[in-house]
């Protein structure tokens, strides 16, 4: 292969001839990048955008976050939760429920429902996504029936289903949950769960097509009245982030590959970066999970951050502990306090800043018991976990596509 140049006549001027050359070059490029942007925009008009209002489930006794979709013709409150992968509600008849604010599911009163048979792919996909295979019930045309269980003790079993659900806007049609007819634990008084994991079973994975695999939040403060948002697809206009999204890559891993994982290269208290064991290290991996309320550290890098906390957090009283939150002050008598601020740092330098509503736990409304909402795991060796009371007031990004976690400030709102 002969560069073009070696074929032609003698050239007299090279300068005249380069320039020419810049110029074809740069029209070249030109041209790359308009075929470029209309292969990425056109495959992000093929895809679907819905924002969802998300709000603080306290009104339904629970501290995770809720969003309300329609299955089948009828409204369900469930639980928002990256940490799990099936969508459940409970349904009527049930033979055990717990006790919910709307309606129970009725799926003789829904003209797109059907369950799934015991023999399909989907019921053998139960075990990856559940961790328990699908069991077979009834005579003629044997149905699927699935069993989930979590990590407080609380468990769903019933009916694997399909039927036609609506996000916003968007309509999923032949979507699979589970249709729950024995139901137990601590989802307050939500109609089921959300499953947002990342097995083939989750919502994110059964609307790849719709939304590329891309959703997002903003969970907004304890505020009641106070409404984030939920959003599905990859479209970053529709975000109302006040500081650049940084992202970081997610932790690949055999053993935990629904999960949503990241590596966590330190934490800063006040500004200050803490040393010690546990940082720096390239294998710190941590959860990130909107199912997890308070943020577990390893014993080790906790004690660090406590230690740090205190010490710039000092002359205020003491008190004692609330459950699994042992560092707690009595601010009762004062209009105003100095918090110190909190940041993670991940692989890629990306960076999660906390908002101010997510250090303090409130036991008492009076202040006379406030603690720092971040708890110690057991052992060394367990996976840490950021929960939602620190992902406040921040647009946390998961694009399972591209493999990456973003973290931006923003004050959660729906308008």
């Amino acid at each position: 292969m002969k560069h073009r140049d070696y074929c032609s006549r003698p050239v007299v001027d090279w300068n005249e001839r380069f320039q020419k050359r810049l110029i074809s070059d740069e029209i070249q490029v030109r041209s790359f990048q308009s075929r470029i942007k209309y292969a990425v925009y056109s495959r992000m008009e093929d895809l679907s955008n819905s924002q969802i209002p998300l709000t603080l489930g306290s009104k339904l006794q629970t501290l995770n976050y809720i969003v309300t979709v329609e299955l089948g013709g009828l409204n369900m409150t469930v639980i928002v939760d990256t940490g799990s992968d099936l969508t459940w509600v409970q349904c009527q008849p049930c033979k055990l429920c717990y006790n919910q604010r709307n309606w129970l599911f009725n799926p003789l009163k829904s003209p797109s429902y059907k369950s799934v048979s015991c023999d399909s792919p989907t019921c053998q996909s139960l075990q990856f996504a559940t961790g328990n295979s699908g069991t077979c019930s009834g005579n003629s045309t044997p149905i699927c029936n699935y069993f989930v269980s979590y990590g407080d003790g609380s468990y769903t079993r019933g009916d694997l289903s399909r039927d036609r659900l609506q996000l916003g806007t968007t309509i999923v049609d032949n979507f699979v949950f589970g249709c729950g007819r024995n139901n137990r634990g601590l989802f307050g008084k939500a109609s089921g769960l959300m499953g947002l994991g990342r097995s083939d079973l989750s919502l994110v994975s059964q609307t790849n097509t719709l939304f590329g695999g891309v959703f997002s939040y903003c969970l907004p403060s304890t505020d009641d009245s106070a409404s984030g948002s939920l959003i599905l697809g990859g479209d970053p206009s529709v975000y109302k982030n006040s500081s650049p999204i940084s992202y970081t890559r997610m932790i690949p891993s055999p053993q935990l590959s629904i999960f949503y994982l990241a590596n966590l290269t330190g934490i800063s208290i006040g500004g200050v970066e803490l040393q010690g064991p546990g940082f720096g290290n390239s294998g710190n991996e941590i959860l990130v999970d909107s199912g997890t309320v308070i943020t577990r550290l390893s014993p080790s890098i906790y004690r660090a951050v406590k230690d740090e906390f205190v010490k710039q957090f000092s002359g205020f009283p003491s008190v004692r502990g609330f459950s699994i939150l042992d560092t707690c002050f009595n601010l009762s008598g004062y209009k105003e306090v100095n918090i110190p601020t909190m940041t993670l740092h991940f692989e890629g330098d990306a960076e999660l800043n906390v908002d101010v509503t997510g250090i303090f736990y409130f036991v008492k409304t009076d202040a006379s018991q406030v603690c720092l909402a971040l708890a110690s795991l057991s052992y060394e060796d367990e996976i840490a976990i950021i929960g939602n009371y620190q992902q406040r007031n921040i647009r946390v990004v998961y694009d399972t596509k591209a493999s990456k976690l973003g973290f931006a400030k923003e004050t959660c709102s729906f308008m």
